[in-house]
């Protein structure tokens, strides 16, 4: 059997303000194209198809016409399953009646159990779950971490191997001895989220996401999809695309087929009259995603409304000399405690979302820890 392993469309995210739709659109025309061109039987999805667990309409209108052209139009059986950036309760909705057209959606975890089969495969649909449902699944209250729930979960899966049949694991989670990048989720609490490479020698192949690189993990069964696109500046040197997997009698063989992104993350460099000449900016593609470096020592004024005018999707823009590095290089040997709380609220604002508060936050901020202070003092 032959079958298109993706995952991490992150629908809806946007990339330091900027709206990826047109972008995500893009990906999976390519991607359906991949499907077509390669005769699959079926196309894997593991997991975050959304970015957030309550997604802008926008975002569901994109992903009901990307399912409606994948199921329906192009009849490919969808075998798909939830992260830990979708809300398992909204995508079960309609589950019932979706496998009626070979779309097969496990937002559970005791649907994992039940695997569906196509040609001479068996696959096993594990959706992003917390060690408390496996606790409750297994009534085991020594169950605390991923690894031990996935002790659980692997030995009862194997209860329904088939012997003369290929067996495809289909989950979300951080196998030990992948490498993330800046745009996965970054906490990870004493090694909860992380199994064993070694708990999946089972399986003929397991088709993973929740990291967004192809190379984030090299085994001779296992492969993350990586994301269609990237989403962050880390991931700049990445190539993006998906798995085509062939499950054979007697071995699993897979291929990577790249994406062309439709418009790129890059980073240019150099000082700001360089920048802004003709000659320089008709050499580069303007309508990428850029992270731009200055070199210039001088203080530039109104410099990011004059970059925006001609690089209209400016991510960033990085001093490598002149005060305001040696401000943020001065920030960041800070110690946390010394912070006010504006500024810290400010620091986590801006990690979490890329983006620096506006004026009228910063109002709003202030003002809440106004009135806190004054209800704190009034006691």
């Amino acid at each position: 059997m032959r079958f298109l392993h993706t995952a991490d469309w992150h629908i809806g995210k946007k990339l330091h303000g900027y709206d990826l739709l047109e972008e995500q659109v893009d990906a999976f025309q390519q991607i359906l194209a991949i499907a077509k061109n390669e005769e699959v039987d079926a196309i894997v999805v593991a997991g975050d198809l959304y970015d957030r667990s309550v997604p802008s309409v926008e975002a569901i209108e994109v992903f009901n016409q990307m399912i409606v052209e994948m199921n329906l139009q192009e009849k490919f059986p969808v075998l798909a399953i939830s992260g830990n950036h979708d809300s398992s309760t909204r995508l079960e909705t309609g589950g019932p009646w979706f496998v009626q057209s070979d779309f097969h959606l496990n937002t559970r975890l005791d649907q994992a159990f039940q695997p569906v089969e196509m040609g001479n495969t068996q696959f096993f649909l594990l959706p992003y779950f917390e060690p408390i449902s496996a606790r409750l699944f297994f009534d085991n209250e020594e169950i605390r971490t991923i690894e031990q729930a996935m002790q659980e979960v692997i030995k009862k899966m194997k209860e329904q191997f088939k012997p003369d049949m290929a067996h495809v694991l289909v989950s979300h989670f951080f196998v030990a001895g992948s490498e993330k990048s800046d745009s996965e989720t970054k906490l990870m609490v004493g090694g909860l989220d992380t199994v064993p490479l070694s708990l999946l020698e089972s399986f003929d192949y397991v088709a993973l996401g929740h990291l967004h690189g192809k190379n984030a993990l090299q085994a001779e069964n296992a492969r993350y999809s990586g994301s269609p696109l990237k989403f962050s500046l880390s991931e700049m040197n990445q190539k993006k695309g998906v798995w085509i997997v062939d499950t054979q009698p007697s071995e699993t063989t897979f291929e990577f087929k790249e994406l062309t992104p439709l418009r790129d993350v890059k980073q240019i460099e150099g000082g700001f009259k360089e920048l802004t000449s003709q000659t320089f900016y008709d050499s580069i593609n303007r309508e990428n995603y850029l992270h731009i470096q200055l070199t210039d020592r001088a203080v530039i004024p109104n410099m990011m409304n004059q970059l925006r005018k001609i690089y209209p999707r400016v991510i960033g823009v990085e001093r490598l000399f002149g005060r305001e590095e040696r401000q943020k290089q001065t920030e960041t040997k800070k110690e946390v405690k010394t912070l006010a709380p504006v500024e810290l609220v400010d620091q986590f604002f801006s990690e979490v979302t890329g983006e620096s508060l506006t004026q009228q936050q910063q109002r709003w901020i202030e003002e809440n820890l106004g009135a806190i202070h004054q209800a704190e003092r009034g006691k």
